[in-house]
């Protein structure tokens, strides 16, 4: 006995109809990611805003070293928002793509 491996798939309402759940479901995964970037993001700008205080507050006290550490650690959080917002970004493209295929 031998499969066609050609063959179309079936369409019909029941396949629609699984298909439409599916993307829903995509879509609500999608959302619950984008609520937790945006929790990450506001976390990560006040660790920006907090390192950018500490090293405001080195450079009031003329303390080269910590000067250069924090100074090292205020571009990492800035890096590391810049991720953050990115993904973002990309994760709400995606959401809109996939809201205009429900529709």
């Amino acid at each position: 006995m031998s499969t066609d491996l050609h063959r179309q798939p079936t369409s019909g309402p029941a396949v629609e109809a699984a298909e439409r759940i599916v993307a829903a479901a995509r879509l609500r995964e999608l959302h619950e990611c984008s609520a937790l970037l945006r929790r990450t993001r506001v976390r990560a700008e006040q660790i920006v805003d907090e390192a950018r205080m500490m090293l405001a507050e080195a450079e009031r006290e003329g303390e080269p070293g910590r000067i250069l550490t924090l100074s090292a650690q205020l571009d990492e959080a800035r890096a590391a928002y810049r991720k953050v917002i990115n993904a973002y970004v990309a994760l709400c493209r995606r959401i809109d793509t996939e809201r205009r295929e429900l529709a």
